[in-house]
């Protein structure tokens, strides 16, 4: 199988990213965010990022630091695996665990990223439908940014920095040509 774990800041084009490949390229596309904003709801939490990360953090207690990349697994396997699909792409990975478990299972991570104002004002220029998620001024985008780029003590929680670290490949992302992006990045995973 080939897998691909992504991770980067927030606004960087992860999941543009991953729905590209998955539209192009024929692989299963999970958005990890997307499975802890169900959690959410079905526990009838608000959808925002301070829940989404308590969340995430309880799995990972519970179930291992790379529960999310094994639950994208399990939803490749129910879905026709490697007979449906040419591979697996996964964002938003914010665990070095989650890092650590696509490299033992043979993947590549790949790290997106782009100036903060960029993201922010790509953010707030198309409606996601994420509400409060998205809703935050510039200076309360970066403080969730900087939240989420090192641990809290608990090694449960997010690290982006530490996940960067384990990256196999660097994208800068800053132009909003979409075209030009994922160029740039075929280019880079040489599919």
């Amino acid at each position: 199988m080939i897998l691909f774990g992504i991770s980067g800041t927030n606004g960087s084009g992860k999941d543009s990213l991953g729905e590209y490949l998955a539209k192009e390229y024929n692989f299963l596309f999970v958005s990890v965010t997307e499975l802890l904003r169900n959690e959410a709801r079905r526990r009838g939490l608000p959808v925002e990022r301070e829940a989404l990360r308590t969340i995430s953090a309880e799995w990972r207690r519970e179930h291992g630091h790379g529960v999310l990349v094994d639950k994208s697994i399990e939803m490749y396997s129910s879905e026709g695996g490697d007979v449906a699909y040419s591979g697996l792409v996964m964002a938003s990975l914010r665990n070095p665990g989650e890092a650590d478990r696509v490299h033992e299972l043979g993947g590549q991570m790949i790290w997106l990223d782009a100036n903060p104002r960029v993201r922010y004002d790509r953010i707030q220029a198309v409606e996601r439908g994420r509400g409060a998620e998205d809703n935050k001024t510039f200076d309360q985008f970066v403080a969730d940014q900087e939240a989420e780029m090192h641990y809290t003590g608990d090694s449960a929680t997010l690290s982006l920095a530490d996940v960067k670290t384990r990256c196999d490949i660097f994208i800068t992302n800053e132009s909003n040509d979409l075209k030009q992006f994922y160029t740039n990045v075929i280019s880079a995973l040489k599919i």
